[in-house]
């Protein structure tokens, strides 16, 4: 399906309160949750133990390694895991739940969305929510992750690089999820998702120390496991994800005309599985495709064409030529 354009930002509707849905970070959720100063504290420290507990299992896992090689079973696992929880991220959280940018059956949301919150990077409603206030507001003072408006020079991009990147999960207040994702709320399945999100992030530390374990066949195996297929990966797989944040609107080739910063990247277009055509995605974000020439590797993409012949995907939505060459850049910026 072609699509020209579709406006970034969503239909802005209320929903009923007794939808009642639990918060990303426990609690009932409510119209004032931005307001909720335990609800914010609350998201802050899950935020920090979600990006310190990576770090340390590469720390971690550097000193175990060292003097010992690694086996092909941490290897493949991680890898599996990697590829697995990623496609949840970038067809599931991002292109399905966020931006509709695809049409799939029941079973193949599911493993979107439970796949996608074993990549630890919050539950589904806390991500539609915060990347669709980002597109309301790229680049501007009220876009939650922008590395601009942090002063100028080396120490200013520095500090914008950091908030973008880490930071700016940190500080964060709760999103108004009644106003920025209503579908989303109205969808029984999602809402339970993401009721049970910390289910979903244990299952994907247990089930590559399980893999590693039984393939070993010992206990060390588990534990080898776990901190590859797990922390590792995970490690792995936030900075990539939160470096379509930070470096993808600082560094690359701005093809569109968007009114924001945002760069396409060909540098982490392998392992982000195509996400970092950034500049190209917020252009069109309704694009299923965000690779839009041939030589623009979009992994996520290849696998929903793959999946639309299954039946398991349909309405695959991208954009005409037409489309582009209306918003195609007179003065490309390139690389840089």
């Amino acid at each position: 399906m072609k699509v020209a354009e579709r406006a970034a930002k969503p239909v802005m509707i209320e929903v009923p309160l007794q939808v009642g849905p639990i918060s990303p970070v426990g609690g009932k959720l409510s119209k004032k949750i931005d307001h909720d100063s335990h609800a914010e504290t609350l998201e802050r420290w899950v935020a920090g133990v979600t990006v310190a507990l990576p770090a340390l299992g590469v720390l971690l896992a550097g000193y175990v390694w060292w003097g010992t090689a690694i086996g092909w079973a941490e290897l493949s696992v991680a890898a599996a895991m990697y590829l697995l929880t990623s496609m949840g991220i970038t067809a599931g959280f991002h292109r399905y739940f966020t931006h509709k940018s695809f049409e799939c059956v029941g079973a193949f949301k599911w493993y979107l969305g439970v796949a996608g919150s074993m990549a630890s990077q919050g539950p589904i409603l806390f991500w539609a929510a915060s990347h669709r206030r980002h597109h309301q507001n790229s680049d501007d003072e009220n876009d939650p992750h922008s590395p601009h408006h942090h002063g100028g020079g080396v120490k200013g991009v520095l500090l914008g690089f950091w908030h973008a990147h880490i930071g700016w999960m940190l500080s964060h207040s709760p999103e108004n999820y009644f106003k920025l994702t209503p579908d989303l709320l109205r969808d029984r399945g999602v809402v339970m998702m993401s009721r049970f999100y910390f289910l979903w992030v244990l299952l994907g530390l247990a089930i590559p120390a399980v893999a590693v374990g039984l393939i070993r066949g010992d206990w060390w195996g588990v534990w080898t496991g776990f901190l590859w297929g797990g922390l590792v990966r995970l490690f792995l797989q936030q900075h990539v994800t939160w470096s379509i944040n930070s470096v993808c609107h600082l560094w690359g080739a701005k093809d569109f005309r968007t009114g924001d910063e945002s760069r396409n990247n060909a540098l982490l277009s392998v392992v982000s599985l195509g996400e970092s055509w950034h500049n190209n995605h917020h252009a069109f974000p309704a694009s299923s495709r965000h690779g839009l020439k041939w030589w623009q590797i979009d992994l996520t993409y290849v696998t929903l064409k793959v999946a639309s012949w299954t039946g398991l995907v349909s309405e695959l939505r991208t954009v005409s030529e037409k489309a582009m060459a209306r918003k195609t850049a007179t003065d490309v910026v390139g690389e840089g």
